[in-house]
């Protein structure tokens, strides 16, 4: 079928004849209701009018920036890469991804698992609610899907072949590359201009040029290194959860990408939800939990990695028998320490651009009150220049925690 935009009468019409939708709902009738708040995608619930409790999800990619308008041109073919990662992470460790339904890439098209037991994980934590499986889900996650699309696990022709499978995905490369590492941090029509205009917090971050120069290292390492296949915007926006589950959902910027990138977009909004609560609410104790969660995804991360390499003999990179025990030891855990330098160098990045870029994270741009949203964002900027200039000289977890809590 040749693409078109639905809508909620024709997604619909459209579902009502495909046998796996069929086969879910029965002879039920259907209705549907737009719920989607995202930048790029509409989002349907699919639900049975005989009984609401019978829901799925239907995601549609249009041609164009959806939060921007049709004037913002963007490529569909964006749900192709999200339709191959869900998948592709699903195949790897399928208790962090919501069952899939139905895909048609002609379509641009998704039917997945509505999580009704589940919020974004962003509002949770706004709420200070603690998920205390939080951290093992979200290593395993990570430490699974970074691990077994590399090159420490895959032969050299599987590598490669995922890279064409996946590299495709250039126009949102390109708008990370220009929207996380660039005009964010310099005047730009895309920037939220009103708090921008006279800000000397904005002024002071659009001069800076040694952190600049350093953004831009870390720009050439995210269009350069292809370690593994990445989500590619891995916040707590892009989580589902509860007490009990975790899933990771909307990973429309899918690529092969470096190893710390991810997991630097996960600690930059950890960081920002403990600087909401060190501005607004002001909850030691939750401060604190957001601490130790930070330090056991990392840890975690760290020591899952290492288990899973510690299973595999022999990949691309490395030939069994190349090294002795002691020398791939030594090895492995300079690689991981490394790995952990870099993500936060990313989460710095992340951190900034979110302070005058589009796309503001809630915890700092919903703060209403005008001092106290100055504050964030200044405290903010503080934790992401030092992250930015000093990650290559980090040497463990509680280091990334004193910069943390040295800022406020």
């Amino acid at each position: 079928m040749n693409y078109k935009k639905l809508d909620k009468i024709s997604i619909i019409e459209y579902l009502s004849n495909i046998k796996e939708i069929i086969d879910y709902f029965g002879s039920d009738d259907l209705v549907a209701q737009e719920i989607g708040d995202g930048n790029l995608n509409y989002v349907y619930k699919i639900s049975s009018v005989q009984n609401q409790e019978k829901s799925l999800i239907a995601k549609q990619a249009v041609p164009y920036l959806r939060c921007v308008g049709e004037e913002f041109a963007l490529g569909r073919q964006r749900m192709t890469y999200e339709i191959r990662a869900l998948q592709k992470f699903y195949s790897i460790y399928p208790n962090f991804i919501p069952n899939i339904y139905y895909v048609s890439e002609e379509m641009s098209l998704v039917v997945m698992e509505y999580l009704s037991n589940h919020i974004i994980m962003r509002k949770g934590l706004i709420n200070m609610v603690k998920y205390k499986n939080f951290s093992d889900h979200i290593s395993t996650y990570m430490a699974a899907t970074l691990f077994y699309t590399s090159s420490l696990y895959l032969g050299s022709i599987q590598k490669r072949e995922l890279i064409d499978r996946f590299n495709g995905n250039a126009e949102l490369c390109k708008l990370t590359e220009d929207l996380v590492f660039s005009f964010a941090f310099m005047e730009h029509e895309t920037n939220d201009n009103k708090n921008v205009k006279n800000n000397p917090q904005a002024k002071k971050l659009f001069g800076d040029m040694e952190f600049k120069e350093r953004a831009l290292e870390l720009k050439y390492k995210f269009m350069t290194q292809s370690d593994a296949l990445l989500h590619g915007d891995l916040h707590t926006g892009s989580i589902m959860i509860n007490e009990s589950q975790t899933y990771v959902i909307d990973p429309e910027f899918a690529f092969v990408g470096p190893f710390g990138f991810d997991i630097g977009a996960l600690l930059a909004n950890l960081v920002n939800n403990y600087i909401h609560h060190t501005v607004v609410t002001k909850d030691e104790d939750y401060k604190a939990w957001l601490l130790l969660t930070i330090k056991e995804v990392l840890e975690k991360f760290s020591e899952k990695f290492l288990n899973f390499w510690s299973e595999c003999k022999k990949s691309a990179l490395l030939v069994e028998g190349y090294l002795d025990e002691i020398t791939l030891n030594s090895y492995k855990k300079r690689f991981i320490k490394n790995i952990l330098k870099e993500s936060v160098g990313f989460a710095g990045c992340k951190m900034a651009r979110r302070v005058y870029g589009v796309a503001g994270v809630e915890e700092i741009r919903g703060i209403e009150e005008r001092a106290l949203r100055a504050e964030a964002e200044k405290t903010a900027l503080k934790i992401a220049r030092e992250f930015v200039m000093e990650h290559d000289k980090i040497d463990s977890v509680d280091e990334i925690l004193e910069i943390i809590k040295n800022a406020g």
